[in-house]
């Protein structure tokens, strides 16, 4: 089991449950990182000590510095800051749970380092999977994966030859807005959309899970990290959120992984594989389970689902543009300056408007995302 830990992202949901699960394995913990929640990262870096605290907002960072200005402690601050973090010396382990794009260089800097990757930001594979994984293979690095249904499909697949294996399946919770048709969900609000009925998650990925972008952005994943085609993928509706993803194999028999939904399962399994220990998971009781059910997505009342599915067949910046017209398009249905569907319709308006590089260049995807995300902010409809 690894011992030492850096956390990107430590204020976020998934940074605040990696950190109960550090306590429960007693792991040190080298350095964290927040965007602007400074309150709570000041509780964080006064109880953990760790030797570097980033702070992703330059303002919000030179507050903190004033703040802890009586404890010795490397404050870093921007893209470069969350770099520091990454590589501090004496961490083991990165985990990745900042949200977006943002988390795309310092986990290329951690591969560099060689630190195993647990990996909570599904952004950095969305956008350049295919050069974080060459590099990774290149390093000799791990990545685990952290999402509850990635690390499902990890375990799942174990050593199994590729050959054997027939397709992925996916599974979804349905978020807030399940069976409601396209009639109802035209006039969704935000707050509407923030009542996950399972999961506990920060803003964007609860966005992200009623218009199922973030099972659309979970798929690009999946055949980033596991190498499989678009056609070797399918999502199904779970609304138990008890099986968290199945494999198919060749000879029809399928591989399922079931626990209770907790976050800090799949946490802990990439802190310690290939061991497993104690955790804070409450039991599966199976004995309890009254039904499993299953439905096919509604393509049409959740389009970008369908879309994701689309971009993942082309090539090159597609899917860093959809990531990044997504996360501004997200915000602004936040702020109240679009509506639900016109999140899917300003995405579509981008991969429509923005030229796509086959062969992009690290420069190239991040350029692709800035471009995307000032294409929606500048064509509210």
């Amino acid at each position: 089991m690894h011992k030492a830990i850096s956390v990107l992202g430590s204020t976020g949901s998934i940074g605040r449950q990696t950190l109960e699960v550090a306590d429960n394995l007693g792991l040190r913990i080298c350095a964290l990182s927040a965007d602007k929640n400074i309150d709570l990262l000041e509780k964080q870096v006064r109880k953990y000590r760790p030797a570097v605290a980033a702070v992703y907002d330059d303002e919000s960072a030179r507050e903190f510095r004033r703040r802890v200005s009586d404890m010795s402690i490397c404050v870093a601050s921007g893209s470069d800051g969350l770099i520091e973090a990454a590589t501090v010396p004496g961490a083991d382990t990165v985990v990745t749970a900042v949200v977006g794009t943002a988390g795309l260089l310092p986990t290329l800097a951690a591969i560099d380092s060689g630190r195993r990757i647990a990996l909570a930001n599904k952004e950095t594979l969305v956008c350049a999977g295919e050069l974080v994984m060459k590099r990774a293979k290149e390093r000799g690095t791990e990545i685990i994966p952290v999402d509850s249904e990635h690390s499902a499909l990890y375990q799942c697949l174990g050593a199994e030859p590729r050959k054997n294996v027939k397709r992925l399946i996916l599974t979804a919770s349905g978020g807030p807005f399940r069976g409601m048709p396209r009639s109802e969900l035209i006039s969704a609000t935000p707050e509407m959309a923030l009542r996950h009925p399972v999961w506990k998650m920060g803003k964007k990925v609860t966005i992200d899970s009623a218009t199922l972008m973030n099972k659309g952005l979970e798929v690009i994943e999946a055949i980033r990290l596991f190498s499989f085609n678009p056609e070797q993928i399918n999502v199904v509706v779970h609304p138990e959120s008890i099986v968290h993803s199945m494999v198919e194999f060749t000879d029809g028999s399928v591989a399922a992984h079931l626990s209770t939904p907790d976050m800090r399962l799949p946490i802990q399994y990439a802190l310690t594989v290939p061991e497993r220990m104690p955790s804070l998971t409450k039991p599966l009781d199976i004995s309890k389970l009254s039904a499993l059910t299953f439905e096919m997505p509604d393509l049409a009342s959740f389009p970008c689902l369908a879309l994701a599915f689309e971009t993942a067949k082309r090539p090159g910046t597609a899917c860093a543009v959809l990531n990044a017209a997504n996360e501004a398009a997200v915000e602004l249905f936040l702020n109240g300056k679009l509506t639900f569907y016109g999140i899917h319709d300003s995405i579509r308006s981008a991969l429509d408007h923005i030229p796509v590089i086959e062969s992009p260049t690290l420069t190239d995807i991040i350029k692709a995302g800035e471009e995307a995300k000032e294409f929606v902010l500048n064509n509210i409809s």
